[in-house]
């Protein structure tokens, strides 16, 4: 019965650890063969458009140069003269140049605004009227709720005007159709279009139509919609990282809290082992027969997870979905390969630990099996010894570069930090359970003399034991502590930075797809305002030096007004934000300098791939508050998709109402509404956080029952000795509750130390505030919901074998 329940808690846990890495693989496939859906391309063959990503060759510290690359978020605008090699390709009937722009309607719908002659790509059709001709005539859906001949204000970038509604298409409500000469003037690029899609009668040859747009990108199939909308493309390479970065950490995870729970398993039966080798059995038959016991339990066990993985992964990137992390469109991809990935790494997982764990009993001498089983031995291997060591330098030496370094690569050090200490922990068990034995014990015997001093004795005669308990409950503690007030931290760091350095009195909104240029002017000539700053948003790629290596990166940034100076503060240590105007200037954040100083070339992408080396006027500190690079607004609006502005901040206690009023969609809020919206954003940015917890922590929890309630069966000889000499039922429950309190105690005591230091070094080195931002009722739930289940998971099985009638036979 004793063995059936090890092997079953064996089972789940690795039926658990199977769907959980399964479930990373799903969001990685997902990842790498996400396309944005094909909907307004979908009668093109092909869709030829501007680079789609950077490459550059990067130089590794202690390496050969390896090619990195980052996907644009910008459209870049192809020329329109292109489109006439295109036509000389065989099989290609035509092409149409098209181009697209945000639109807004007199009523507050948003759509995007084409020319008619990309219609028929969807295909749209007339339901009523005809296509437009006159330069003020519009087509719109049937679901706009208008009529032809009609009026409508429409505002592009600039002022609302009247368009006549010429007809009406029966297809969705999201876009409008202007005359070709319209659509290009309001597009606002002259001789070039956003993509020239390719008409065929048949087949195209896809090295034809590549030779014939040099230095283009020719889309076909599914990657044709990545040609429609960017957001799916740009948000690949990040959910890469994220799913591969998770699925190191489940297997990471799976290792210790499986292998733990096996060693426990292989110690419980040391007698039954022992045995064997008393009668003959040599090391290796011993090792065969453990490797082959949890192969047999890991195959189904990693089998089922493997299949429960493929659920788990649907779910997580539906949450994700839901909440916005991941764009529309983002699809999810399900095939066997994450089940097959689980599974087979699970196993092997699994058979590893196992051979592991058998090592020591079978190297036991026969005629010393039955006595070295007899008790504990209170020895670590000098191997177990000297690795976890090892594992301690490597923290503190990570300890010690995120003390010194800054932004990414402060990051990148504080996640081998956590891992090293985690590890180091699992290997020193042993030494962390006497240590907290000697300082828990003594409170534990000034509790209750009697019992406290038997719970302190069993608690040190079992190091061992107690070290495999304390592993996966730091491990719980340690990890969700990091992962979810790491991102309170920078969430509260983010507020603390553009709270302070806001010095704007109004702040100018969109409910829209943005802001006209002509709203900032509107709001410079309104009597009282002292300084407008119009700001928009948009992403660079720049190299970043990252522990010792240069890699390219994909960094947030902002466009900002020439009167940035007296409207935001971002901390500037060198240098003067208000030398940020005219051609290629840049200022960045201390977290990405790496090395640039005022006046110095930094090489960097616009968000359409257009590489420009601005001079650094300015180096500043709060990076996290005003983004990593601050440009020229109008720099950033020459090489941006759509133009507007995203906001616009307003210096002097004026009355804008007139300028709402001209604008339809804008309204004015103060800073402080303003702030609290940006920082719904990074709490939806974290999100992520709150699923790897769910998923990861989750596991832990069952890892730390299993552990556990096999740990306390495991004693029933124990129990039943204690029992014959006269202990009542009564007694050796208040010892246990005192054990759990040392071990338990000392377990979490150990992963909020490491969560601790973690979080210390990651708010001073990444986010510069002295303290990170933990919210009292997480922490408490932590920390509760982990001693909670670790109490009930020891004190249920106990009672259980309380219950029973004790045996003289102590055998």
């Amino acid at each position: 019965m004793r063995i059936r329940g090890a092997f079953a808690g064996i089972f789940v846990a690795l039926a658990f650890a199977a769907t959980l890495v399964g479930a990373c693989g799903v969001l990685l496939e997902s990842a790498l063969r996400a396309h944005a859906p094909v909907e307004r391309y979908g009668a093109a063959a092909a869709v030829v458009t501007g680079p789609h990503e950077v490459e550059q060759w990067m130089k590794q510290l202690g390496s050969e140069p390896e090619r990195q690359s980052r996907p644009l978020t910008e459209r870049a605008p192809v020329p329109v003269a292109a489109a006439a090699k295109l036509r000389a390709v065989p099989g290609v009937r035509d092409v149409v140049a098209d181009v697209s722009f945000p639109v807004l309607l007199g009523s507050g719908q948003a759509v995007t605004g084409h020319g008619w002659e990309s219609a028929p790509l969807r295909p749209y059709r007339l339901a009523a009227g005809h296509a437009p001709q006159a330069p003020d005539e519009v087509v719109l859906s049937k679901a706009s709720g208008v009529r032809p001949g009609g009026t409508v204000q429409v505002q592009v970038n600039g002022a609302p005007r009247p368009f006549r509604v010429a007809g009406l298409v029966a297809e969705g409500p999201g876009a409008a159709f202007f005359s070709t000469g319209t659509a290009a003037s309001l597009y606002g690029r002259p001789g070039h279009a956003d993509a020239l899609a390719v008409i065929a009668d048949g087949e195209v040859e896809d090295r034809a139509l590549r030779a014939a747009a040099p230095g283009l990108t020719v889309a076909t199939g599914a990657a044709r919609g990545d040609a429609e909308d960017r957001a799916v493309a740009a948000a690949r390479p990040d959910i890469v990282e994220i799913a591969g970065s998770l699925g190191g950490i489940a297997i990471m995870t799976a290792l210790v809290v499986v292998g733990g729970l096996i060693v426990l398993s292989v110690r419980d039966r040391a007698r039954e082992l022992a045995l064997l080798r008393a009668v003959g059995a040599t090391p290796w038959q011993v090792r065969a027969r453990i490797v082959r016991e949890i192969a047999r339990i890991g195959a189904p066990a990693a089998l089922a997870g493997g299949v429960l993985s493929l659920r788990l992964g649907a779910a997580m990137h539906a949450a994700m979905v839901r909440r916005g992390v991941l764009p529309d469109g983002f699809g999810l991809s399900l095939s066997p390969l994450p089940a097959l990935a689980g599974f087979a790494v699970t196993l092997l997982a699994a058979v590893a630990a196992a051979f592991l764990a058998s090592l020591r009993v079978s190297r036991i001498r026969p005629v010393r099996a039955l006595g070295e089983t007899a008790a504990e031995s209170a020895r670590l291997p000098r191997w177990r010894v000297v690795t976890g060591v090892g594992f301690l330098v490597l923290g503190v030496n990570a300890l010690g570069f995120s003390a010194t370094a800054t932004g990414p690569a402060a990051s990148a050090s504080v996640g081998g930090l956590v891992m090293s200490l985690i590890v180091a922990t699992a290997l020193l068990g042993p030494l962390v359970a006497r240590a907290g034995n000697r300082v828990l014990g003594r409170a534990a015997r000034a509790v209750s003399p009697v019992a406290g001093r038997l719970a302190q004795h069993s608690a040190g005669a079992a190091a061992l034991r107690a070290g495999s308990i304390i592993t996966p409950v730091a491990l719980a503690v340690a990890f969700a502590g990091v992962q979810l007030f790491a991102q309170s931290t920078v969430a509260h760091a983010t507020r603390v930075q553009a709270e302070a350095g806001d010095r704007a009195d109004r702040i100018i909104v969109s409910a829209g797809p943005g802001l006209p240029r002509d709203v900032a002017d509107a709001a410079r000539r309104v009597p009282g305002v002292t300084a407008v700053t119009p700001v928009k948003r948009t992403s660079v790629i720049m190299s970043v030096k990252e522990l010792g290596d240069r890699n390219l990166r994909s960094l947030n940034a902002r466009g900002v007004g020439p009167d940035a100076a007296a409207t935001l503060d971002p901390d500037v240590s060198s240098g003067r934000l208000a030398d940020l105007r005219g051609g290629a200037t840049v200022a960045l954040s201390r977290d990405v300098a790496s090395g640039l100083h005022v006046g110095s070339e930094a090489r960097l992408w616009l968000g359409d791939g257009t590489r420009i080396d601005a001079r650094v006027v300015a180096v500043y500190d709060r990076g996290l508050g005003f983004g990593d690079v601050l440009l020229p607004r109008d720099l950033v609006a020459a090489h941006s998709s759509v133009p507007l502005d995203d906001h616009v901040l307003v210096r002097g206690n004026a009355d804008l109402g007139a300028v709402t009023a001209a604008y339809a969609g804008t309204r004015v809020v103060s800073p402080g509404d303003f702030q609290a919206g940006l920082s719904q954003e990074v709490k939806l940015q974290g999100f992520i956080s709150y699923i790897v917890v769910a998923a990861i922590a989750g596991f832990i929890l069952i890892g730390v029952v299993t552990t556990l309630a096999l740990a306390t069966a495991a004693r029933r000889r124990e129990f039943a000795l204690l029992r014959l000499v006269g202990a009542t039922r009564r007694q050796v429950l208040r010892m246990l509750r005192l054990e759990a309190a040392i071990v338990l105690g000392t377990g979490v005591a150990a992963g909020t130390l490491i969560a601790a230091v973690t979080l210390l070094v990651f708010a001073t080195a990444v986010t510069g505030l002295p303290l990170p931002s933990v919210p009292p009722l997480t922490g408490a739930a932590i920390l509760g919901g982990v001693a909670g289940t670790g109490a009930a998971a020891i004190m249920l099985p106990a009672r259980a074998l309380l219950r029973r009638r004790t045996s003289p036979n102590l055998t």
